[in-house]
């Protein structure tokens, strides 16, 4: 064999080493439940200033909002709900829908309430839920 030849094959045969463990784990699938980041890590606080115009469907009630990895409701005059948007079954990122009040999650259909409880799996636990405190025209979230 030349040089020229074993140089090629040697590189052609390590590219295919480097690349097949993404390409294998990406195929792969798991029977464990996503778990996402610890909320409870320290400086994940996370501040809104109901002033904002990102912010303007807060200013009724039963207005939401996103932030982040974090969806907001308003439940009442001066109370706030705060939900991950990350599903518990996958990780995909879930979406409030208005029209019929469920959270959905778009990768396997799992259906969530507006308090995080799981209406339908394959979603084995509930949405995370955050503290929310109120002051002035701030929340803030942890």
């Amino acid at each position: 064999m030349e040089r020229k030849e074993f140089i090629k094959k040697f590189a052609y045969g390590g590219s295919i080493l480097l690349t097949a463990p993404a390409i294998l784990s990406a195929c792969s699938s798991s029977d464990d439940d996503f778990v996402p980041n610890d909320p409870d890590e320290p400086n994940t606080d996370v501040t809104i200033d109901l002033t904002s115009s990102t912010y303007e469907d807060l200013g009724t009630i039963g207005g939401y909002a996103y932030s982040g990895n974090i969806m907001i409701f308003r439940t009442g005059e001066n109370t706030y709900l705060a939900l991950s948007k990350v599903c518990t079954h996958e990780g995909c990122t879930v979406a409030y829908n208005h029209d019929n009040g469920n959270i959905l999650c778009p990768c396997h259909s799992s259906r969530f309430t507006t308090s995080g409880a799981v209406i339908n799996g394959p979603a084995p636990t509930s949405l995370k839920k955050y503290n929310v405190q109120k002051d002035g025209d701030i929340l803030t979230i942890s």
